[in-house]
């Protein structure tokens, strides 16, 4: 896949002068890269990975597309600037992070630390600092969980914890700042409480603490349905994490236990026919629900991990083994030369927000199905990765 993903893109996701964007998807895969490379011993993955994310990185560590890609609206002609007060410290701290407030543009720092960690590159430093000057001044609700982004006020989503966490954890560690895991901790603690369903096992996908978002539940605040994608984010971001925490930090095993909740309700919505999981994930063969290969990817990889780390037990074996078949034998295809493979039936994107309600309806028929998406990429090639400790002898061939 790998291989197959490398040849499709090209310098597709290189910064500028191409036309690749600083962006989560970008990060997932580059991420996976290195570890392929790690695994394999081939160099050509890390070098592919290293030479895409170094691509947007100046000598200064400044990231390219990360600070203009929001920015604010010009002024029409017509329009008067609002006069503003004088800067407080907290405005000349958000003047180091131009992009506005989106937890997406922080997941890519776990690639760029990675690099840095391999190469010694001192730009992968200072760009690893920006982003996590961002989390310093990044809005939150008044109980501390981080706003997903600046557009979306009060909401906390599955998604942003992915996006976040295994970054902002990753930084501690090289760093040396173990006091930030207590606020790390929160950030699942704190979601999983609004959302996490003990009768379905799974969480909902986002949370809005005003309670006045069109999808928000007027009681709890939590959105409709259990996307798939979206518990996939928050199982992987859990699995990322607990290897990072000092051994002796109180919420070890608070979030251990949310692991454990969390893949006892993935396998119980495991389809015992494929092996994989439908979109919305507790609906099952429902009229419009299908079978959904990123959300798969991410749960094998999730329940594999934690397995090879002793997190779980290996009674999850025979699941994880029936998940990554049933991933190879519904979602892949080769090309006719058998030149390539192509990972399929990817939700390319999901959201929430005033058009973008939460319903089973949504999920399933208003966004688009694509292939070789990097959502389902990435955590493929993880998976992989982490089956092959498992099931060394096993080819999985379709």
């Amino acid at each position: 896949m790998a291989q197959s993903e490398m040849a499709r893109l090209g310098q597709k996701l290189f910064g500028p002068p191409n036309y690749g964007t600083w962006d989560y998807t970008t990060g997932l895969y580059c991420e996976a890269l290195i570890r392929l490379s790690e695994t394999t011993r081939d160099p050509a993955f890390e070098k592919n990975a290293e030479a895409t994310i170094g691509s947007f990185i100046g000598p200064d560590g400044q990231i390219a597309t990360y600070e203009t890609k929001h920015r604010p609206r010009p002024l029409a002609p017509s329009e008067t600037p609002t006069p503003t007060p004088p800067p407080t410290d907290a405005d000349i701290l958000k003047q180091k992070v131009k992009v506005p407030y989106s937890l997406d543009e922080v997941e890519s720092g776990v690639a760029t630390l990675h690099l840095y960690e391999i190469t010694h590159d001192e730009r992968y430093h200072k760009a690893a600092d920006i982003l996590r000057h961002q989390l310093s001044v990044h809005p939150r609700i008044p109980e501390g969980g981080f706003w997903h982004k600046a557009i979306y006020p009060n909401q906390m989503w599955l998604d942003g914890l992915y996006m976040g966490e295994p970054f902002y954890a990753a930084y501690a560690t090289h760093f040396n700042e173990p006091q930030d895991f207590d606020d790390i901790s929160r950030q699942f603690t704190l979601i999983a409480a609004h959302t996490y369903d003990p009768a379905s096992g799974l969480l909902y996908h986002g949370w809005d603490e005003s309670k006045k978002e069109k999808w928000a539940n007027p009681q709890t605040g939590a959105s409709p349905s259990f996307w798939g994608r979206a518990i996939g984010w928050y199982a992987m971001a859990l699995v990322d994490v607990i290897p990072l925490m000092p051994a002796n930090h109180p919420a070890r095993p608070v979030l251990l236990d949310l692991l454990g909740k969390v893949a006892a309700g993935i396998v119980k919505w495991q389809d015992p026919a494929t092996g994989v999981w439908w979109q919305v994930t507790d609906q099952g063969a429902r009229p419009h629900n299908y079978l959904e290969a990123s959300s798969s990817s991410m749960f094998v990889y999730t329940l594999a991990k934690a397995v090879n780390l002793g997190y779980l037990p290996r009674s999850y074996l025979p699941a994880i083994h029936a998940g990554y078949q049933g991933i190879v034998h519904q979602f892949i295809t080769a090309s006719p030369d058998g030149a390539s493979i192509s990972l399929n039936h990817i939700c390319k994107v999901a959201g929430l927000d005033n058009h973008r309600l939460g319903t089973f309806d949504y999920y399933t028929q208003k966004e688009p199905i694509v292939s070789n998406d990097l959502k389902g990429v990435g955590p493929f090639i993880n998976a992989g990765i982490e089956c092959q400790k498992l099931f060394p002898n096993e080819t999985f061939a379709p």
